[in-house]
């Protein structure tokens, strides 16, 4: 037993704790906003989720477990309690499967270099011998800062950089104090291989391999499915993100699923898509210059009617299995951040992020709404916890 009152305490974004108790209370909120959640017990299909524990792929896995009645495999990279706490997707990991083992959905969780081929092999033997040998579904949801070639060893490292130029920019920071401050950086032009070493990690590589390590072991069901999570995102975004470094391993995971989803047509009937998601505080967004001030002027403006990231997957879970129709933009992309880039929401944020100062800031972007949201990422500012209270931190990962 390890008991222990946590704090919240950060540098920046970057808290150095979690707490169990509200990451538990997450899951479970996400949970219970699934609409006409599938009848407990029922066996869905075999879905298998890399990226599972955080963002837009805890979405994709809570939303499957519930809306569809997935089970199979979770598969994510997190550390375990030690001298501090766990890291808050090994607690969310945990109270995942509480609720799945709860609603009768056999799920079983992961923790080990989703780019390994270890871990290829660790998920095959288990569809084998779990699942009987067949996968229906495979969520793509991974964001990382390094990985390593299975075949070569080499080690290859993101970047977050514009490309041609540096790139100039407002973004949002909290002083020591937490008051909120505008201020411009910039950021160096990509050099060298920065571009190559970004798509290395962040394109299809990776996602196409998992593909052709399944498909070796006749392990695709007919009709497989498969899709990896993207986003493009706005504008005055654009130069360091859909143009910059990640926008070329976006480009590359693109044209990655137009190239899986034309085989899999052929070997199994199957098909694969990127999904488009739209803005959400996330734990990689906060990393991303400007985009902290992006996403609080963008709440500003829409309020309540931005669609939470377990809304956005459940809409693309019932475009995935057919319960609603395959909604595709002209590049083969299923597009779930219609409400985002709507010509008058981006003239409106516009707008404000051209008068956002220190000083007006508070005025123009719900700022307390993304302060909310950012400590919720780490199981803090989450109603209903006593952070006072002892909460017991040395939290084991689900088995079987």
């Amino acid at each position: 037993m390890s008991e222990r009152v946590i704090a919240p305490k950060s540098r920046g974004f970057l808290f150095l704790d979690s707490h169990p108790g509200g990451c538990r209370q997450l899951v479970d909120e996400m949970w219970q906003a699934v609409p006409a959640p599938a009848p407990a017990g029922s066996e869905g299909p075999v879905a298998l989720v890399i990226g599972s524990s955080a963002g837009y792929g805890l979405a994709a896995t809570i939303a499957g477990l519930a809306r569809v009645g997935i089970r199979g495999i979770g598969v994510c990279f997190e550390k375990a309690p030690a001298r501090r706490t766990g890291t808050a997707g090994w607690y969310r990991t945990a109270a995942t499967a509480r609720l799945a083992r709860q609603h009768g959905r056999d799920m079983v969780f992961l923790n080990g270099d989703a780019f390994s081929d270890t871990m290829k092999e660790q998920v095959a033997d288990l569809l084998t011998e779990r699942f009987g040998g067949r996968l229906d579904y495979l969520i793509y949801s991974v964001a990382a800062p390094r990985r390593t070639d299975p075949d070569t060893g080499t080690v290859y490292a993101s970047v977050l950089k514009p490309v041609g130029s540096p790139y100039t920019t407002k973004t949002l920071v909290f002083d020591e104090d937490g008051a909120p401050e505008v201020k411009e950086v910039t950021t160096a032009p990509a050099e060298g291989d920065d571009i190559e070493q970004t798509v290395a990690v962040m394109g299809g590589t990776d996602w196409e391999r998992w593909i052709t390590f399944l498909a070796d072991r006749s392990l695709l069901a007919e009709g497989f499915t498969t899709a990896a999570l993207s986003y493009i995102g706005s504008p005055l975004t654009a130069a360091i993100y859909r143009q910059g470094t990640i926008g070329a391993a976006k480009s590359h995971l693109e044209g990655t699923a137009r190239t899986l989803d034309e085989r899999l047509g052929k070997t199994v009937g199957g098909r694969a898509v990127t999904s488009v998601n739209a803005a959400a505080v996330t734990q990689s967004s906060t990393a991303i210059p400007g985009i902290a001030l992006y996403v609080g002027l963008l709440r500003g403006v829409l309020g309540d009617a931005m669609v939470a990231p377990i809304g956005q997957l459940v809409q693309l879970w019932d475009q995935l299995t057919g319960a609603r129709p395959l909604d595709l933009d002209d590049e083969g992309r299923v597009r779930l951040d219609a409400w985002e880039l709507d010509p008058a929401v981006q003239h409106a944020v516009a707008e404000r992020w051209g008068t956002a100062t220190s000083d007006t800031i508070t005025e123009l972007a719900d700022l307390d709404w993304f302060s909310d949201e950012v400590r919720r990422l780490y199981g803090f500012s989450v109603l209903g916890i006593d952070y006072t209270a002892a909460v017991e931190t040395d939290v084991p990962w689900p088995t079987p």
